[in-house]
């Protein structure tokens, strides 16, 4: 029998292509709308779409800068202090709610009952609790509340607390640091080769090398020796004047955001690790205990490289939430690229739509750049 030839509106494939088709021309309606838009009021206000403004002074002064900038430097240059800003929050937050996520959501699962309860109460307050609220608490309760600088909090005769901000130790940027910064990063290396050649004898031959163990612990102990008196450290200290000078100071602003932001994805991290870990089958729990593994062996071993292939997409997008929620620093006056973008949009509102765009594709890249080396990461943790 020959085959009936399929009416168009009824081929699959056919009709797959123009739903497509369909939905690419509507797109295409909907942006050119917007577009033209866009352009009919730039010419009814006389306007000139363009970037030109970058180049004009800025006229503001920036609270943190981490680059040299002045008064009269330009808006491309003020809107690079407050990129920097924006990164120097987010690197330090991702890294400190990462270690203090990972934390909290193993000591949820913790035999110990007073760990796990406090980690329950952490996790369940942060989260139901709006992370504006949190920073407004951190900035206004906590930091502007210290002790004013002639009165400070002082730690360990070095770490000062007041209402101006923090001020810690912090090394000397010369040779002498450089180079046990060097010997810092050699020995990280060494210990996580060392470390994986350890892992691989317990799991292919089921011995656990001692003189491995030995050289690990030989490593910490140089990398605490040359962290602590290889690096040049500088201490704060109180000044003939009555002010606190030398080592890092961290404003009230940065340390509330840093703060605030860390502690609030740390609880969401905290959950996602603790889920990771229960999707591990219970039978890997007890085949490694038959084997005779230590419960931190255990762990390490073989429950949270599998839970990782659980944990990472979630971790992901609490990265990119962390990412996203750093524009929140504007509620406490922290100059990130947002607030520097919304002063220059004051300055020059005839280019408007310009900052956003700008302010749009800055946070776009930092979330692309996210996801690709979490993707890369997330590939190499799957079982092969």
């Amino acid at each position: 029998m020959k085959e009936k030839n399929i009416p168009l509106w009824r081929d699959r494939r056919v009709m797959r292509i123009a739903l497509q088709v369909g939905i690419v021309f509507i797109l295409v309606i909907i942006v050119g709308f917007f577009g033209d838009n866009l352009v009919n009021n730039y010419q009814q206000r006389g306007l000139q779409f363009g970037f030109d403004f970058l180049n004009r002074s800025a006229n503001f002064d920036i609270g943190e800068k981490v680059i040299p900038y002045e008064f009269d430097d330009s808006n491309a240059l003020a809107l690079l202090v407050g990129l920097l800003n924006s990164l120097r929050v987010i690197i330090l937050g991702i890294i400190i709610a990462t270690i203090l996520g990972i934390t909290v959501g193993i000591a949820r699962l913790s035999d110990n009952w007073l760990a796990s309860k406090i980690s329950a109460v952490f996790v369940e307050i942060l989260r139901n609790t709006p992370l504006l609220l949190q920073l407004l608490f951190w900035y206004f309760a906590v930091f502007l509340k210290l002790p004013r600088i002639d009165n400070p909090l002082i730690f360990a005769d070095s770490i000062f607390l007041t209402n101006r901000g923090m001020n810690i130790p912090w090394f000397m940027g010369n040779q002498q640091s450089l180079i046990a910064g060097i010997v810092l990063i050699l020995s990280i290396v060494l210990a996580i080769f060392i470390w994986r050649k350890k892992t691989q004898m317990i799991v292919n031959q089921g011995v656990d090398n001692k003189l491995l163990q030995v050289v690990l612990i030989g490593i910490a102990i140089e990398f605490i020796l040359v962290f602590l008196l290889g690096l040049d450290w500088q201490f704060p200290s109180i000044n003939n004047g009555g002010n606190i000078e030398g080592g890092l100071q961290l404003s009230p602003e940065f340390a509330a955001i840093l703060i605030g932001l860390s502690v609030y994805t740390a609880a969401y991290i905290a959950e996602v690790v603790r889920g990771g870990i229960l999707s591990v089958d219970k039978g890997q729990w007890e085949a490694a205990k038959t084997l005779g593994l230590k419960p931190n062996l255990i762990m390490g071993l073989v429950i949270f490289p599998q839970a990782l292939r659980v944990i990472i997409p979630s971790l992901t997008s609490e990265f990119l939430n962390l990412t996203k929620n750093s524009s929140l620093a504007i509620a406490i006056l922290y100059s990130d690229i947002y607030g520097v973008s919304l002063t220059i949009s004051e300055n020059v509102n005839e280019h408007s739509i310009e900052i956003v765009l700008i302010v749009m594709v800055v946070y776009l890249v930092m979330n692309l750049f996210t996801s690709l080396v979490m993707n890369w990461f997330n590939s190499r943790v799957q079982i092969k």
